[in-house]
């Protein structure tokens, strides 16, 4: 007879599925959600720049061309500058208001499962190629060992001060967030900064909290991001400047926060290992990204210095690229691999090792490119099946009849609840403000209130939403989700707390 403990012992322990696994069950939710939300859109209006003219976009009509002026905005009720779509600022077509209307139920089925994931893939492939680069780029530079010399040498020097790094991370992703929203741009930095947080001791919630974490609460508060504040303030009818005192306010607390969190959860880790939350998943975390190099630290020669030098330089260019350039991933992939042949001139690699280290860096990679591809599947069963437009509508209705209070919270939440099907701040901007800034004017606020809203309403949702880029993060640095959530609620709460009290307190100074 056997014995019971035994049993109980050969039991597997649960573990959380894995993020492939979670993309896979939203596209089925997805498509069911075809066939229980009734259909409907909005018209769009685009701006054609060749023929200087408006497009009206109708389902299952001929386009409508309209002069492109001011009288034209006005019949079609945009409160929109018409400068906003001849000078570029609004590229995507945005919802016409009251234009929504019914159409025929569009369910998808089986197969558009699969499709929706190739199709997906293929509309990632710029992003995809992006992190490609970037993992080759970070290949050949572990093969010279300059990460490892340049970590020796760090390690030595932050002793006693090792939070120190981890507040300096925080506070320039915060700073990046909130000028030009980095976002998958985040990607980029995991491969170099974990190893560095290994190094101090810290473990692979440290790296993401520091990260993405203070990336996304940036974002959130975004005082001059253009891909999210300037976007919904253009598309509201407003200058981007209006509400930027309070959003740099809620950037502070938010910034301050998220410090303050990553102190205590840092400490904890550091006086008992075993407290990490992913001290299940260490392993593959370590062995992925620690570089023991045999037990022998290089020397952190000046060629070693140099390597890191060019590697850190390729940041703030594509920073500067994406503010000022309007660079997209291409040209942020093409500046990354003009780094990666120059580090391989120098480098005193032969050419054999190049490729292998290249390939394999590129390789390592290729699960995490492979996600961002499904979740944009989820995207496209949403738009094939014509609901995303028709919960805007529904939550747009349900807000419109509250007093100026309790307005602006139902703001807060509709669009929490807009950030889990429409996870791009761009495309939520030109479908949802539109259609919510003039809903602003009936309760006697001003619209950037209604855009504060939008930003930390769909940001709260985005720390957490399958369908944006935390999966991307979580498998890339082996966090399994249910862990992530845990540690993420309290500051989704704190996130929602003061983008609360900062909205009610705009409201009473202006009613």
């Amino acid at each position: 007879m056997s014995n019971p403990q035994t049993q109980i012992n050969s039991k597997k322990k649960f573990k959380f599925p894995t993020a492939f696994t979670i993309l896979f069950f939203i596209t089925i939710i997805a498509v069911g959600l075809t066939w229980i939300i009734p259909a409907g859109s909005y018209s769009k209006l685009s701006y054609d720049s060749k023929n200087n003219s408006f497009i009206v976009h109708s389902y299952n009509e001929k386009d409508q061309y309209l002069p492109a002026t001011k009288e034209t905005l006005d019949k079609l009720n945009i409160k929109i500058e018409l400068n906003n779509f001849t000078e570029g600022k609004i590229r995507k077509p945005i919802a016409i208001p009251g234009s929504y209307r019914r159409v025929e139920q569009n369910p998808k089925g089986i197969m558009d499962i699969t499709e929706s994931m190739v199709h997906g893939t293929i509309e990632a492939a710029d992003i995809m190629v992006f992190i490609f680069v970037l993992g080759g780029m970070i290949g050949v530079i572990n093969k010279t060992g300059s990460f490892a010399a340049g970590l020796s040498a760090l390690s030595k020097r932050s002793k006693g001060k090792e939070f120190s790094i981890v507040f300096m991370v925080s506070i320039l992703m915060a700073l990046g967030g909130t000028s030009c929203g980095i976002e998958e741009e985040a990607v980029a930095f995991y491969p170099i900064l974990a190893p560095v947080f290994i190094a101090i001791g810290y473990d692979a919630i440290v790296t993401v909290g520091a990260i993405f974490l203070a990336a996304s609460m940036g974002t959130a508060f975004s005082t001059i991001n253009p891909f999210s504040v300037v976007i919904a303030s253009n598309a509201a009818g407003i200058p981007f400047t209006e509400g930027i005192v309070f959003r740099t306010i809620g950037l502070v607390i938010g910034s301050i926060s998220v410090i303050v969190y990553l102190y205590w959860y840092a400490k904890k880790v550091k006086a008992n290992p075993e407290f990490s939350y992913t001290w299940d998943e260490r392993e593959k975390f370590l062995a992925t990204y620690q570089d023991n190099n045999n037990g022998k630290i290089p020397d952190f020669t000046l060629r070693r210095k140099l390597i890191l030098f060019l590697f850190c330089v390729g940041f703030p260019i594509m920073i500067w690229g994406v503010m000022v350039g309007g660079w997209w991933f291409p040209t942020m992939a093409a500046s990354f691999l003009t780094i990666t042949i120059i580090i391989m001139f120098i480098s005193k690699l032969n050419e054999e090792q190049i490729v292998s280290s290249f390939t394999e860096g590129a390789s390592s990679l290729v699960g995490v490119s492979l996600i961002i591809g499904l979740a944009r599947g989820v995207n496209i069963i949403l738009e094939q099946g014509m609901v995303s437009d028709t919960i805007l509508a529904s939550l747009s209705e349900l807000v419109a009849e509250m007093p100026a209070s309790t307005f602006i919270i139902g703001q807060l939440f509709v669009f929490f609840i807009l950030g889990l099907f429409v996870p791009s701040s761009s495309g939520l901007a030109v479908l949802a403000m539109p259609i919510m800034a003039p809903l602003a004017d009936t309760v006697g606020i001003p619209r950037d209130i209604v855009v504060s809203a939008y930003n930390w309403g769909q940001y709260a949702m985005l720390f957490l939403a399958p369908t944006g880029l935390i999966l991307v993060t979580l498998q890339m640095l082996y966090i399994p989700f249910n862990k992530w959530v845990r540690f993420v609620l309290p500051m989704i709460l704190c996130l929602l707390t003061i983008a609360s009290i900062l909205l009610l307190i705009q409201v009473q100074l202006y009613t």
